[in-house]
């Protein structure tokens, strides 16, 4: 009884003024960051965004950015970087949880995509791989390459997307899993670096395609 009262009068009045008070920080986050969005995104804790290209967000997206918001064992809040010239888009009802998103070319993430913790998507390799060219901080010999994620995918915990791949529609990678390849749509893969293990459905790509249509 004097849980559920204290609860009435302390707990639900504090909940209610952050949550206000994060809805109005990421409302002024995303327009001083001039991100696109359809709708504003629900974010637990504080979402870090640095956008110098093109940034934009679909409908009813899901950041958790908390060690509270997602259990599974968030190291960070969620990340998203966007160099000049480059484009992010992610599309309606994906969700991250302390995802890390470095965008230096072209990333699209598609609808219902879930992000397990700590998942990174990378389209560069950050630093030159000859010695010589790293020595010298040589950033035009950065190799960086599209990443392209399908509808319904779900990417497993701590799994890192490299750059150039692409992975289709409703795949699954393995939690801690390194993506340097393409997946094909409806495909389990995992491992470092992941391989494939089973088809995702059991059901026939053209059973599929015929509930969408």
């Amino acid at each position: 009884m004097i849980k559920s009262v204290l609860k009435t009068l302390v707990v639900n009045p504090l909940r209610s003024l952050r949550e206000g008070y994060l809805f109005n920080y990421h409302k002024i986050l995303l327009k001083l960051k001039h991100v696109k969005y359809t709708s504003l995104p629900r974010c637990n804790g504080k979402l870090i965004i640095y956008n110098d290209g093109e940034c934009i967000f679909g409908k009813n997206l899901i950041f958790n950015n908390s060690i509270h918001s997602n259990l599974v064992g968030l190291y960070k809040p969620c990340t998203i970087k966007v160099n000049k010239n480059a484009k992010l888009v992610l599309n309606d009802n994906s969700g991250f949880s302390g995802v890390s998103i470095y965008c230096s070319t072209n990333i699209e993430i598609g609808q219902f995509v879930t992000c397990g913790g700590n998942v990174s998507i990378w389209d560069t390799d950050f630093h030159p791989l000859n010695f010589r060219d790293r020595r010298q901080n040589l950033s035009n010999k950065i190799n960086s390459a599209p990443i392209v994620i399908g509808h319904d995918v779900f990417i497993g915990a701590n799994s890192i997307i490299l750059k150039g791949v692409t992975v289709g529609c409703r795949s699954i990678i393995g939690a801690g899993s390194v993506v340097s390849k393409n997946i094909p749509e409806d495909e389990i893969w995992a491992g470092n670096p992941a391989r494939f293990i089973k088809m995702a459905n059991n059901e026939t790509k053209e059973k599929i395609l015929m509930k969408i249509n």
